[in-house]
């Protein structure tokens, strides 16, 4: 690759040395006085322009070719910029690469001696720095042979980003903005406007190249997508490129070229009948004089552009008539010859002022920063040059890279990269008068800002077009992508539980917190109402009141069956069982109480604990009492020593502690490993959140399963009971209790298990309430009435009556 490249330039500067004696010949036709391209002076500036290779480039190189010449004269006649100083140039038609090496060779050698490569400060020639070229494909080419020796090229055209790099190009700066800056203005357009689905058209050259890498870059992360690019030369098939762009359904079309590349394809749309498109002009032809008066333009669309400002440079108008006034050299026209004819073209002055105005500033503001290098290089502050200091070129370029002047009231310097570090960019609309209107700007110094005012753009739609692979989707719908690039995509709507967010990620819908809701399509999540039952609820009124009730009610029988402690009815109702029944009923109806208000972690255990505890113990004794009832009638007389047993050991204590101690235990480690703690229930309503205590099966499916297990026992022995006496039945008065309280907690899970809300915390209070009240109303109560109000049937006599009526009929 290194020998490749060395092998090329080696061949391309022994094909210069050839051409170095034709050059010769050809700068002599004319006297060096009657040369538009050549000018004595103390200090040489050089100058590069493309002015008779093509046409339309020609035209407007010409206007920059006189532009250089005024510069020089105006800085000659200035007392302040190089006082005593005189500024010459050597000015080379730059109209091809071979033809322009043997003048450039020349600007680099001493006495027709070419010594490019000798040793910086000897053998130089008097050339201070260069100005030019246009292109970035021609600085290129040129652009090396200066580095060498670090002579300063100033480049008003060649925008390229390679020539930022310093390592490459030491001595390279220019005054017109690089394509980066371009760019970014033509990105803003896109994105003020809402357009996502664009094309890039660019020569195929370096400038057109390095615009469509530094485009693609520039959008990476953003809404615009490149639906379409292609390199335009000679060529190009430009009806492909339309139908291409058709059947993409693109709508906005940037141009980043040259005004003869672009020239070729806006005619070429005309031609084709390309309608209703959005045209972006790059600053290189957004200026363009003669396209707006193409017969047919205004079918193609709405052309928009980005451009240097337009810099009228005082005293210009007046040079060019009188340059125009004199005649330079009769036999000009003899000369075949490119890189110095005698004078520049035939072009009156009017057509000359009338040419794309864009470079304007650029080649005035790099001839001026050179003179002002050089100013600063032979210390002229003092009023006069110090001619006793020798300038080199790397002294001039050292000053150009720290230059702080003021041109045409703007401050002019350059970055560490050489690139202009002030002016702005104006973004124009061709008009039906075919005008290049400013309507808007784009800042970089001293501060970035941009505007485009939309009310000066009469759109060929009469509205603002749009460019969309996809139109955009409806709110609260995120997109699938579809295809290669993210602005193709088909719409999804956001289920219920989330929202859309474009700015956030549009392609996804986000999730609501759990505090949080919404409904199908949402483009935001709306705060869930937290319920729970509070205390003042009066439901949760009526709940804690009938919890008082009972206590009241057992504690007056525990007070009732005190008195009567020694009566056949509260024996028969089981003795002193029936205190510990009551104090555990008391006990489980501490749980209804943890029912209602913001639960905790303890509420949530002491709302199963108390009750799962004791109402256990509770069913113990009345199984115990079932089983001792159907014992005594009808398994003590077959069975009378398993009677003794029972009644040596107390095995209905036995029994009622170990059944306390198992549900203990499993309750201790149910809420050591699992313990129900609060939870925010989500699932039961989209725009609820029931706060409630969520247990866990596993630590509580042994508790459970105990007390059903005692129900079961309690049941067959009660049933066991059935054909006991009417009067001295407490069997069937266990089974229908026992009936209710299966009744209620089947009533309870059904009602669970169909409605949801926070009333099934409420519910769950009365479920626990009514098993309580279920034994002591339909079990106890009985009783207390006999002893209160039927004392007759309370006595000792009245039950043996029974007693033996029962054993007579077995």
């Amino acid at each position: 690759m290194v020998n490749g490249s060395f092998t090329s330039t080696m061949k391309t500067f022994f094909l210069s040395l050839l051409l170095l004696e034709s050059f010769l010949h050809a700068s002599a036709q004319c006297t060096v006085q009657g040369s538009e391209f050549h000018l004595e002076g103390d200090y040489l500036l050089a100058g590069l322009f493309n002015i008779h290779h093509d046409i339309l480039q020609g035209l407007n190189e010409n206007l920059l070719f006189q532009l250089m010449r005024f510069s020089v004269e105006e800085i000659n006649n200035s007392t302040d910029l190089l006082p005593n100083v005189s500024l010459g140039y050597e000015i080379f038609d730059h109209c091809s690469d071979i033809h322009s090496f043997p003048g450039i060779l020349k600007l680099l050698s001493v006495d027709g001696l070419i010594q490019p490569w000798a040793e910086p400060p000897k053998n130089l020639s008097k050339v201070m720095a260069v100005v030019g070229t246009y292109t970035s494909t021609q600085a290129l080419t040129v652009a090396p042979l200066f580095m060498m020796d670090l002579i300063p090229m100033v480049s008003y055209g060649a925008a390229s980003s390679v020539f930022s790099r310093k390592q490459n190009f030491p001595s390279f700066l220019r005054t017109v903005h690089p394509n980066k800056d371009v760019i970014e203005v033509i990105v803003n357009i896109i994105q003020h406007f809402n357009w996502s689905w664009v094309a890039f058209l660019h020569i195929d050259d370096d400038y057109g190249n390095d615009g469509r890498e530094l485009f693609i870059k520039k959008i990476d992360g953003t809404e615009i997508c490149l639906g379409y690019t292609k390199g335009l030369d000679q060529h190009t098939n430009y009806s492909q490129i339309f139908r291409q762009i058709e059947a993409q359904k693109i709508t906005t079309i940037i141009v980043f070229a040259p005004e003869w590349t672009a020239e070729a394809l806006i005619k070429s749309a005309i031609q084709q009948n390309v309608t209703n498109k959005v045209w972006i002009a790059g600053d290189a032809w957004s200026l363009n004089k003669e396209l707006p008066k193409e017969k047919g333009i205004q079918n193609i669309g709405t052309i928009l552009g980005v451009s240097e400002p337009k810099v009228t440079v005082p005293g210009f108008s007046d040079f060019i008539h009188h340059s125009k006034g004199q005649t330079h050299c009769e036999n000009a026209e003899q000369s075949m010859f490119c890189n110095q004819v005698c004078n520049s073209s035939s072009l009156t002055p009017e057509e000359i002022l009338n040419l794309d105005p864009s470079y304007n500033l650029p080649v005035y503001a790099a001839v001026h920063a050179i003179a002002h290098a050089l100013h600063n290089t032979l210390q002229c502050d003092s009023g006069r040059c110090d001619r006793n200091i020798t300038a080199y070129p790397y002294m001039v370029l050292a000053e150009l890279k720290i230059s702080n002047f003021t041109l045409l009231n703007q401050s002019v310097t350059f970055d560490e990269n050489g690139d202009p570090n002030y002016g702005s960019y104006s973004i124009v609309f061709w008009n039906q008068s075919g005008d290049a209107q400013q309507i808007g700007f784009h800042n970089f110094y001293p501060n970035l800002y941009f505007f485009i005012d939309n009310s000066k753009i009469q759109w060929k739609t009469n509205e603002v077009p749009t460019s969309r692979c996809s139109q955009e989707c409806d709110e609260g719908s995120k997109k699938m992508p579809d295809g290669i690039h993210r602005c193709c995509f088909k719409c999804e709507i956001c289920p219920k539980g989330t929202y859309f967010n474009k700015t956030e990620d549009p392609y996804e819908c986000i999730n609501c917190k759990e505090t949080e809701w919404s409904a199908a399509g949402s483009t935001s999540c709306n705060l869930r109402e937290l319920e729970f039952v509070p205390f003042t609820d009066i439901g949760a009124i009526l709940i804690m009141v009938g919890a008082w009730a009972l206590v009241v009610l057992t504690v007056a029988m525990s007070v009732l069956f005190a008195i009567n402690y020694n009566t056949p009815v509260v024996r028969s109702a089981g003795g002193p069982m029936c205190f510990l029944i009551f104090f555990c009923l008391c006990l489980s109806n501490v749980s209804v109480f943890f029912y209602f208000g913001k639960h905790t972690a303890s509420s949530c255990v002491m709302r199963l604990l108390p009750f799962l505890m004791f109402y256990t113990v509770s069913l113990a004794c009345f199984v115990v009492r079932s089983f001792q009832i159907v014992f005594i009638f009808k398994i003590a007389a077959k069975f009378p020593k398993l009677h003794s047993v029972w009644i040596k050991y107390h095995g209905q204590w036995l029994f009622i502690t170990l059944i306390f101690v198992t549900q203990a235990l499993l309750l201790l480690f149910g809420n050591m490993f699992a313990p129900a703690k609060p939870h925010n229930e989500t699932s039961w309503y989209p725009d609820k959140t029931f706060l409630i205590c969520g247990m866990s099966n596993e630590a509580y499916v042994g508790p459970v399963v105990l007390i059903v297990s005692l129900c079961f026992l309690c049941f067959i022995f009660s049933y066991m009971g059935k054909d006991l006496p009417k009067n001295y039945n407490e069997a069937k008065a266990i089974t229908f209790c026992l009936l209710l309280l299966i009744l209620t907690w089947i009533i309870f899970a059904t009602v669970f298990s169909l409605h949801r809300s926070k009333d099934i915390q409420t519910l769950n209070a009365l479920a626990i309430l009514s098993s309580l009240y279920s034994f002591l109303l339909w079990y106890f109560m009985p009783k207390c009435y006999i002893i209160i109000f039927q004392s007759h049937r309370n006595t000792q006599e009245y039950f043996q009556g029974l007693i033996q009526n029962y054993t007579t009929r077995k």
